[in-house]
């Protein structure tokens, strides 16, 4: 694990969106992951992680 992919990560964690973004852009993963942390923190975070580490 890089340290780019570290920092996806740690902001994955703090704020799940902005971590995506920087790896995918504003592409689908993006408002995927928006639409979660906006229903739910906790599944924005988990699928935030799945994306960035799978």
């Amino acid at each position: 694990m890089g340290t780019a992919t570290f920092v996806e990560v740690i902001l994955a964690i703090l704020l799940p969106p902005v971590g995506v973004l920087l790896r995918y852009g504003l592409g689908v993963q993006f408002w995927i992951c928006l639409l979660l942390t906006i229903l739910g923190y906790l599944p924005g975070i988990i699928y935030a992680l799945y994306v960035l580490v799978a």
